[in-house]
């Protein structure tokens, strides 16, 4: 039995209880009357492009040959490369690839996946005086920022992941600066980042993330209150979930956040999104759900 009180990655997914999904229980006279109340993007993908984030193909080729697919090959072979390259050792020349090769792509998926690849890089092998071809955290964390004014959304919003994962403290400064960014994904993202360094300091930022457009960046704004312990958190979430106008996601995610001990919630909180509700049809890892 889950414990209600257990600070989870991110907001319960509704369709883990279907009986208070939207919609439940009732019977539609046709597709006109279903209401998608989220931005859910029906794609024509190929098979084979839905396919392009499993690794297991290129399993066994060498950096050197990823770079190749990355410079050479087709669409899915990118991306492959892309995600590939950031289980390889962080050496000079497979961040250069990264950089040079994958965040110019004209495919905004192979640069989200490029710039997904130098977080997961970060941290993993420090600078190396002897000249043995080791990268920094600062070298990825450049790279990264560049990935931050990339026009599409979703790679700002990969990007914001990476600069968390290399050092977020070190980036803080743009990380609340990405608070401004005109896209709902890159705004939770840095919600998320900022918690993590800031813990309850993030009140105000909350606070005002509560009246987000985006329902998504007001559901994490709930989800986060919970890690707050201050009357002005209280009330905001017992308003969120009164408010008959909100989403049943949000007012949910805000009634659960009430019963969180905020002390346990801040402790256990990890600051990923894989339980994130945007997780639906449409929004798998392929069509860009960042994963922080």
């Amino acid at each position: 039995m889950r414990d209600e009180e257990e600070a989870t990655d991110g907001p319960t997914d509704p369709r883990v209880h279907p009986e208070e999904s939207p919609g439940f229980g009732e019977e539609p006279a046709g597709l006109e009357e279903i209401e998608v109340s989220r931005d859910v993007t029906l794609g024509e993908a190929t098979p084979r492009e839905l396919q392009a984030t499993d690794l297991g193909p290129v399993a066994d080729r060498s950096a050197v040959e990823l770079i190749e697919d990355l410079t050479d090959g087709d669409v899915v072979e990118r991306r492959r490369a892309a995600l590939a390259l950031g289980e390889e050792r962080p050496a000079e020349g497979v961040v250069d690839a990264l950089v040079e090769i994958g965040l110019a792509d004209d495919d905004s998926d192979v640069r989200q996946f490029a710039v997904e690849s130098l977080g997961n890089l970060g941290g993993e092998v420090p600078a190396d005086p002897t000249g043995s071809g080791d990268v920094s955290d600062e070298s990825l964390g450049a790279a990264a920022l560049e990935a931050l004014a990339d026009e599409d959304p979703w790679v700002r919003a990969e990007a914001v992941v990476a600069l968390d994962r290399i050092d977020r403290t070190a980036y803080e400064s743009h990380l609340e600066a990405a608070l401004g960014d005109d896209h709902h994904a890159v705004r939770r993202n840095a919600a998320v980042s900022l918690f993590k360094i800031r813990g309850e300091d993030t009140l105000e930022i909350l606070l005002d993330l509560s009246t987000d457009d985006s329902e998504r960046v007001r559901e994490w704004a709930a989800h986060l209150l919970a890690g707050v312990e201050d009357d002005r958190a209280e009330r905001r979430l017992t308003e969120i979930a009164a408010d008959e106008s909100e989403p049943e996601v949000v007012r949910s995610t805000a009634a659960r956040s009430l019963e969180a001990d905020p002390g346990k919630f801040r402790r256990q909180f990890t600051g990923g999104i894989e339980n994130d509700s945007a997780d639906r049809p449409g929004e798998s890892r392929l069509n860009r759900r960042p994963d922080l």
